[in-house]
């Protein structure tokens, strides 16, 4: 004779503790229809009171871009790269920043230093010897320390605390031991006018994997692993010696870009935004969540400049840009 098989559910006791947790996750017994059933609810419900996080995320839609935006929360200093927006008058290009919020500007000719002072912005960095003639190479030696001497005098005169340093290219015949020991040699030289003046230099690491354009990678640069920037600035020993931690650049050439960060927290001095691939707007056409990366540097207690440096392909540039304030606005 068949008997019908008796249906069993797991009784779920009122005070048990975990019972939050059992209503989310629902008796194994319990069959298909239900579960979809109960997780569709439950899915409705995040949708209609979304968090901090989700509502920050989904503003990464270009749809989502507000002409009007203006930065509202003070956790980062924003600043950007004047470069990528050339061929803007840099004069203009600051009274825009100005406008949205930013509070900061670097990657411009040094001349128009005083007039962006009066806008109201700060120099966020100053640039010195470039990419391509390092410390790895000792024929540049005395140029980057002419270079880095020069800007650090420039950083003092105009109220700015940074200054950027690079590792150079690898060349012919290079030996890697020995082109760390110059680079260290070498920033040594100068870092002790560096802290007597109160700047810190901040060595950038580049991607050398994007080939495309001369601005997007940097085939053959030697300090293109990030971790082991960090090794090169530890080495230094000095608190005037920290990392340019290159957003944009550690998702091409590291990855896992919130653990890097929270990794070397106590090694960064500044920070660089852009989409990623193609140094792009920061919206959903790119691999990096912005808000979650940006919340992470106030976890790690990060405040200081986070400069956006993209280059524009929207044909509204500074829609871009009130764009890329508003994702990253914490």
């Amino acid at each position: 004779m068949a008997f019908a098989k008796k249906q069993t559910f797991t009784k779920v006791s009122k005070t048990t503790p975990n019972s939050a947790f059992s209503s989310l996750y629902p008796a194994r017994h319990m069959n298909r229809r239900s579960f979809f059933q109960t997780t569709a609810v439950a899915t409705a419900a995040a949708t209609l009171t979304p968090s901090p996080s989700r509502a920050a995320a989904i503003s990464i839609a270009k749809e989502a871009a507000d002409p009007g935006y203006k930065i509202k929360n003070k956790g980062i200093k924003h600043t950007l790269m004047g470069w990528c927006w050339k061929p803007m008058d840099t004069l203009v290009l600051a009274q825009h920043a100005k406008d949205i919020g930013l509070v900061g500007i670097e990657g411009i000719d040094r001349k128009y230093y005083a007039d962006v002072k009066k806008i109201g912005l700060d120099i966020s960095l100053v640039g010195s010897h470039g990419f391509s003639n390092g410390p790895c190479n000792p024929k540049f030696r005395d140029e980057v320390i002419s270079k880095l001497t020069e800007a650090i005098d420039v950083a003092a005169e105009v109220g700015c605390k940074k200054v950027i340093t690079f590792t150079g290219m690898k060349f012919e015949g290079m030996d890697r031991d020995q082109a760390i020991k110059d680079c260290i040699d070498t920033w040594k030289v100068v870092m002790p006018h560096a802290e007597k003046k109160g700047i810190t230099l901040v060595l950038e690491h580049l991607n050398s994997r994007d080939s495309s354009h001369p601005m997007k990678g940097h085939p053959g640069y030697f300090g293109d692993d990030v971790d082991f920037c960090v090794d090169l600035i530890q080495q230094m020993g000095s608190p005037n010696f920290k990392l340019l931690f290159d957003i944009y650049h550690v998702s091409i050439m590291n990855g896992d870009v919130i653990r890097r960060m929270r990794q070397h927290k106590e090694s960064i001095g500044h920070l660089h935004t852009a989409g990623n691939p193609g140094r792009c707007e920061l919206d959903e056409h790119q691999e990096i969540n912005y808000p979650a990366v940006m919340q992470a540097a106030l976890e790690i207690g990060y405040h200081d400049f986070v400069a956006h440096e993209f280059i524009p392909t929207w044909e509204d540039t500074i829609l871009a840009l009130r764009h890329a304030a508003m994702v990253c606005d914490v």
